[in-house]
């Protein structure tokens, strides 16, 4: 007769992996929502970053990601560390859940964060410049700032986050955050798209060519959503961690809907019209607001909290296209600021201090973007990293992947 541990085991083990394949589908979200908001002719470059993005993140944090985050240093994991550990194996109680379960679940947040840096960077960044940089960030940078967090590690032995009150249940600023940051460090080297900002400080706007795309993309990251946040619960065999569970699925969806609300009826004040695209961010951005702590709010505080992150998102999306920084779905304003935003917002509901918040958001974003500045400047020198005016002009498929994503559409180019 089996035991409750091994029940319990069972039972959580089963979860966590049902979490990391729904987080797993925000790849899908991802590659639908960047396909939707770029033109027709860059759209099988983003599909091909897409997958290729995910599969080198996994691979580089089995390598060395996951020891770098919780094994304290190992830099090898598959060759000693997590193999010690009992990943491929069964742990011992107290642990509620197999070791390649928590592995599974991790690597898939890891190619979240790096999900977000491909739609900022979208339409005019080389394809190879963009994976050499996934490298980097999947299996050193990000990570890195894991340990400090999640990991409980010391920040080059100054300090421990955790000890001064930092808290990020599932990862506002640990990965939304860490995103944006990479992302935003890119974008400045980058540059803008050709034909965004006029001379004289105008912005033009470079609609998607599939905003039915787009959307499904949103609807299949909200769902995914649940993974994420109520992945993070770790646990559901217990009444108490049942509950747990059930109140993060709520206030996650809550948010979701605050979001694009809010945002859609600002849209509408500022721009006399029910903008799609904001409503859709509105609602990514509700979401982020409530991952860094979705467990302890009510419904309706949750619901406030995605709205103040719908609210905030379109401020942020204008504010950065008149500072000039070009990101053609938002992902910074989304998963950046509003990241930042969520962070703040533990302490109203959470146990966390907002000096603590404060020192570990600015912790996550310094490292982050120092070191991704360092990076993308280093690939900038060796291979370069836009494409030329005349292969921006003709669409990266053809120029990084030889293929269309619309042929029949082919005279129709923007």
């Amino acid at each position: 007769m089996e035991t409750t541990f091994e029940l319990g085991y069972a039972l959580d083990t089963f979860y966590f992996l049902i979490c990391g394949a729904l987080v797993m589908w925000m790849a899908a979200g991802f590659a639908m929502l960047e396909a939707g908001l770029v033109r027709a002719k860059n759209t099988t470059e983003i599909l091909t970053k897409n997958i290729a993005l995910f599969a080198i993140a996994c691979t580089m944090y089995m390598i060395c990601g996951y020891g770098i985050m919780y094994g304290g240093g190992d830099w090898v994991p598959f060759l000693g560390g997590i193999v010690a550990d009992g990943a491929t194996g069964v742990a011992d109680e107290p642990a509620t859940y197999a070791p390649s379960a928590d592995f599974f679940f991790q690597v898939v947040f890891v190619a979240t964060a790096m999900s977000i840096v491909s739609g900022a960077v979208a339409e005019r960044m080389k394809l190879w410049a963009f994976l050499a940089f996934t490298v980097v960030m999947t299996g050193f940078i990000y990570p890195m700032e894991g340990a400090w967090t999640w990991g409980g590690a010391s920040v080059f032995g100054m300090y421990t986050l955790g000890d001064l009150g930092f808290s990020d249940f599932a990862g506002s600023g640990i990965v939304h955050m860490a995103g944006a940051a990479a992302a935003l460090a890119g974008v400045l080297v980058l540059g803008a798209r050709k034909g965004k900002y006029t001379a004289d400080g105008k912005v033009n706007a470079i609609p998607g060519a599939n905003l039915p795309l787009a959307t499904l993309g949103t609807f299949i990251l909200w769902m995914g959503w649940f993974g994420f946040n109520g992945g993070s619960v770790l646990a559901t065999a217990t009444v108490e961690s049942a509950n747990a569970v059930a109140v993060v699925f709520m206030n996650t969806n809550a948010a979701a809907a605050g979001g694009c609300i809010a945002a859609l009826i600002v849209a509408r004040i500022m721009f006399g019209k029910a903008d799609l695209t904001m409503a859709l961010n509105g609602a990514l951005a509700g979401l982020v607001a409530i991952t860094a702590e979705p467990s302890t709010p009510t419904p309706l505080t949750a619901t406030l909290f995605g709205a103040l992150g719908g609210i905030l998102v379109v401020f942020s999306i204008v504010t950065l296209d008149k500072l000039k920084i070009d990101d053609p779905v938002g992902a910074i304003s989304v998963h950046g600021v509003v990241g930042l935003l969520g962070l703040l917002l533990v302490p109203v509901t959470g146990g966390a201090t907002f000096s603590g918040q404060i020192i570990g958001a600015l912790t996550i974003f310094v490292w982050v973007f120092v070191t991704s500045l360092v990076v993308w400047l280093i690939i900038k020198a060796v291979i370069g990293v836009r494409v030329s005016e005349e292969e921006e002009f003709e669409g990266v498929d053809i120029s990084e992947c030889g293929l269309e994503a619309y042929p029949d559409f082919t005279g129709g180019r923007s």
